[in-house]
């Protein structure tokens, strides 16, 4: 980035009136080899780092801030749409009762690790295996009167054959798998589109009927987006229950080793079962259902949280420590131990699943005074 276009992001931050735009691009620079040598370790307020961070900018581009700097309290807006990014995406500074200050270089590495990436695994009814990353191409594999191929843009896409019809061949089972530190994006043959997860799973019928039903199994999270079909209502079972629309978005966390099975609506309506006793309840836009210990409770979402996994960040709006690093170690693919005392809770950070690992939890010890160590593939938090 140039001299110019840094000088102009650092006023637009100093002055508060940086969009969230910019300060994702202020945020990518300041964390390159370029940046590092522009940061600014302490401070007394976040005006004072904005002003500091900003006069280190005009020196080492060689100019000087003649005139006082002017800038005001961030407003509202700013704070709540793009500041989280820097203050806590990026780890520029932590506040605490008391002001502590943590360095932002203590992040011990042996080998840093890059993030996820696309990629998943198809088995086919016959029990045929495919790596979709390494796969051509072109169509895959035709069963059921179904044709499975791969797009230009790396999509798995199901395509029901002209003049074969979609007969309910309950043989023909496939299930696309994702490893950690892999995402997948399936198009089913009714046209609903499945955003899969890290370390998570989808089992369909190759023609997706079943009994009069489209029906898939899900372990781990995805996020449906649902082809309207009133004949032929749409059915999500996991970990306990079943979730039925007939055409909507939404998404489900049901990962095994979290203490709940979320369901979060974003538009449309869906109905939430569950499976032992059949209660049910029934989501409206903007709600999340919570399924733990045989007792479903619904709310209000935080839909950026919930879809901020889709949309290539993390979004931590309160969590404790163990449950960040549940999604750590999906993302990245590495196994996180613990050494000593560790009890963080209220973990406030966005960041972009694009950021290396040491990267993040740069920003997750500054958050929240916690130590790491990468060695390996493996991360040692420390108090």
């Amino acid at each position: 980035m140039d001299n110019e276009r840094i000088i102009q992001l650092a006023q637009k931050f100093v002055d508060g009136d940086i969009t969230a735009f910019e300060l994702e691009e202020f945020n990518t620079w300041y964390y390159s080899d370029e940046g590092e040598q522009y940061q600014v370790k302490s401070f007394d307020s976040k005006e004072d780092l904005a002003v500091e961070m900003y006069k280190k900018v005009m020196d080492r581009s060689g100019l000087h801030a003649e005139k006082p700097m002017r800038y005001r309290l961030w407003p509202r807006i700013a704070v709540a749409a793009a500041v989280a990014v820097v203050i806590f995406g990026a780890g520029l500074f932590y506040f605490s009762k008391d002001m502590k200050q943590v360095p932002a270089d203590q992040v011990a590495l042996v080998n840093d690790v890059a993030p996820g990436v696309s990629g998943a695994t198809l088995t086919l009814a016959n029990g045929k295996k495919i790596r979709l990353s390494d796969a051509v191409k072109g169509e895959l594999a035709q069963q059921a009167g179904v044709s499975v191929s791969k797009s230009a843009d790396g999509q798995l896409v199901y395509e029901v054959k002209p003049g074969t019809g979609a007969s309910e061949d309950l043989g023909a089972i496939n299930t696309l798998s994702t490893d950690k530190g892999e995402t997948y994006q399936v198009k089913l043959p009714d046209g609903t589109v499945v955003w899969l997860n890290a370390a998570s799973s989808l089992k369909y019928a190759a023609n997706l009927l079943e009994y009069g039903k489209r029906k898939v199994t899900l372990q781990g999270e995805a996020f449906f987006k649902v082809a309207k079909d009133k004949k032929h209502p749409f059915v999500v079972e996991s970990a306990g229950q079943q979730v039925e629309v007939l055409g909507t978005e939404f998404n489900v966390n049901a990962y095994a080793d979290e203490p709940v099975v979320s369901t979060t609506l974003l538009e449309g309506s869906v109905n939430v079962f569950y499976l032992k006793n059949n209660s049910s309840k029934i989501l409206k836009p903007g709600q999340q259902s919570t399924l733990k210990g045989g007792d479903i409770k619904v709310g209000d979402a935080d839909v950026d949280q919930a879809l901020s996994w889709k949309n290539g960040d993390f979004v931590f709006v309160g969590e404790d420590l163990k449950t960040v690093m549940r999604q750590v170690a999906r993302w990245y693919d590495v196994e996180i131990e613990y050494q000593g005392n560790i009890n963080s809770s209220g973990v406030v950070s966005t960041i972009s699943r694009t950021k290396k690992l040491s990267q993040l939890l740069k920003a997750l010890q500054i958050n929240q005074g916690i130590h790491f160590k990468i060695e390996g593939r493996r991360v040692l938090v420390m108090p």
